[in-house]
C-alpha cells in the first residue's frame, strides 16, 4: 500500500538548491532570495489524488494530480516553464516525471520515520530537502 504522504510539513533542511536552480536558469535575484526561505508544504492526499500547496514569504505553488495520469504542469513563479508531468509510485516513493524544455527533469517524495523527504533533479543537479511534521 502507498505511503501516506498527508500532512503539514516544514523545511528542516535543502542541500544543493543552488545547483538545481542554476539549472533551470533561475535568475541570480530569486536564486538568492529563495536561498533564506523556509517553505511549508501542505499535502492532501485522497487516494491516488493530490493537492500539493508549497508555500513561502516570497512565493507560492499549487499543483494538483492523480497518480498514473499525465498533466499539464504550469511551473509559474518557480521557473516559468511548462511540461507534461507524470507521477507514479515508485513502492513508497512519489515519483514526478516532467517533460519539456529542460532534461531529467522531475522529483521524489518519500517519508522515512517523522520526516518527509524531497528530491528535486534538473539535467543532472539533485536537490535534497527535508520536511519535519508541523
Amino acid at each position: 500500500m502507498p505511503a501516506d504522504l498527508s500532512g503539514t510539513w516544514n523545511l528542516l533542511s535543502s542541500d544543493n538548491l543552488e545547483g538545481y536552480m542554476l539549472a533551470l536558469d533561475i535568475d541570480f535575484a530569486t536564486r538568492k532570495i529563495a536561498r533564506l526561505l523556509k517553505p511549508q508544504k501542505v499535502i492532501e492526499q485522497n487516494g491516488d489524488a493530490f493537492t500539493i500547496h508549497t508555500n513561502s514569504s516570497f512565493r507560492s505553488h499549487l499543483v494538483k494530480f492523480k497518480v498514473g495520469e499525465e498533466f499539464d504542469e504550469d511551473n509559474k513563479g518557480l521557473d516559468d516553464r511548462k511540461c507534461k508531468s507524470l507521477v507514479i509510485w515508485d513502492n513508497d516513493r512519489l515519483t514526478c516525471v516532467q517533460k519539456g524544455q529542460k532534461k531529467n527533469r522531475g522529483w521524489t517524495h518519500w517519508i522515512e520515520g517523522d520526516q518527509l523527504h524531497l528530491e528535486m533533479f534538473c539535467e543532472g543537479q539533485v536537490c535534497k530537502q527535508t520536511f519535519q511534521r508541523a
